[in-house]
């Protein structure tokens, strides 16, 4: 995983407003086909927004850092149940930081 900068932070979270979230962890949590889907998002859009129902504040957390520990992606921000994470992809690069 890695850190981003403040002002990539800023530019990463007004490329991401419009957008929608592509994957939605459900009740059964972080499974091998949810990691799945994340993996294949961030490998073709490099920008994801994932949804986690998870009542708890502290539940909701702990899924949204496994998620980037696994899938090797930064987090870029959280707001309630949504989170947008951020992996660039080598082989095809979308998104230019600043």
């Amino acid at each position: 995983m890695f850190a981003l900068t403040n002002p990539q932070k800023r530019h990463l979270k007004a490329l991401a407003h419009a957008r929608k979230p592509v994957v939605i962890v459900g009740d059964s949590g972080i499974t091998p086909a949810v990691l799945h889907e994340i993996l294949l998002a961030l490998d073709h859009h490099e920008l994801i927004k994932i949804r986690v129902n998870a009542e708890d504040r502290e539940a909701r957390e702990a899924m949204i850092g496994e998620i980037c520990a696994t899938t090797e992606a930064a987090l870029v921000q959280r707001v309630g149940h949504i989170a947008t994470l951020f992996r660039r992809n080598p082989d095809n690069r979308r998104i230019e930081l600043p």
